[in-house]
């Protein structure tokens, strides 16, 4: 309760005529004790009391006020508790606010948790595809290889390695009705950097070589299988080491396999 309406509630007369309970006796003693002008007032409360107990009876002033405090305490009934005024729409007003802020709160966070979880499922979902499309990829290559292998219409060339690389060796998969050519290039190193191997097919009296492609993207053809350009006619082929992007006629000394039809 706010000083003001200790003052202005009449709690403090009934605190005087002695009509409150033991618990508000205690706390407005408190409140005398702490604050000047309830203590003040309770003062003048009194002094009005016995003022008026002597105007009745001016040589029986202390004996009068006792006889009246017994009267009032026969006649009043059970004091009523005040509380001070609440302002129930001011509260419904703070507490409907309140879960306002609350619900959007939580909406605000499940909306947040779904952007979260779709974002994750995009970003799965894109793995997955690109995991597939590899796989894809993968498993057309090996088809590719085990056809060109089982192909009984292509001519099998084998190729050996030659002084630069003795080491080396290659197959050529040939067919003379298509005149469609696979490279089988598992048997060579991996080029150095800035370099490309360059398939050619010969002829060899005189000898004429034909470019018929460069075996690019070396390192990430897990197969080494490589389709290249047709060979119309060719009595040999071989793989010499280029320059990036190829040469017009191949470097002898970097002839790493060669081999007949």
């Amino acid at each position: 309760m706010e000083k003001k309406e200790y003052l202005e509630s009449g709690i403090l007369e009934l605190y005087v005529y002695g009509l409150l309970s033991e618990p508000e006796n205690e706390e407005i003693a408190t409140q005398a004790k702490n604050n000047p002008e309830i203590n003040n007032e309770i003062i003048a409360i009194e002094k009005a009391i016995v003022a008026l107990s002597s105007s009745f009876s001016p040589f029986h002033s202390v004996a009068n006020y006792e006889k009246i405090k017994a009267k009032l305490e026969l006649k009043h009934a059970d004091v009523i508790q005040l509380e001070p005024s609440k302002n129930r729409s001011q509260y419904i007003g703070w507490a409907a606010a309140v879960l306002l802020l609350v619900g959007i709160g939580y909406q605000y966070n499940q909306l947040n948790q779904t952007s979260t979880q779709v974002a994750n499922t995009q970003i799965e979902k894109a793995k997955l595809e690109k995991e597939f499309n590899v796989l894809k990829s993968k498993n057309t290559a090996n088809d590719t290889s085990l056809a060109v292998v089982r192909d009984t219409k292509n001519t099998v060339v084998a190729l050996g390695g030659q002084a630069v690389a003795p080491e080396s060796s290659a197959k050529v998969y040939w067919n003379q009705d298509t005149k469609v050519v696979y490279i089988d290039a598992a048997g060579l190193p991996e080029p150095p950097e800035g370099m490309v191997y360059q398939v050619w097919a010969l002829k060899l009296s005189p000898l004429t070589p034909t470019s018929i492609g460069l075996l690019e993207d070396f390192d990430v053809n897990e197969q080494k299988l490589f389709a290249v350009n047709n060979a119309n006619e060719a009595e040999a082929f071989g793989i010499t080491l280029e320059p990036k992007g190829g040469s017009l006629t191949p470097t002898m000394e970097q002839l790493y396999t060669l081999g007949k039809v």
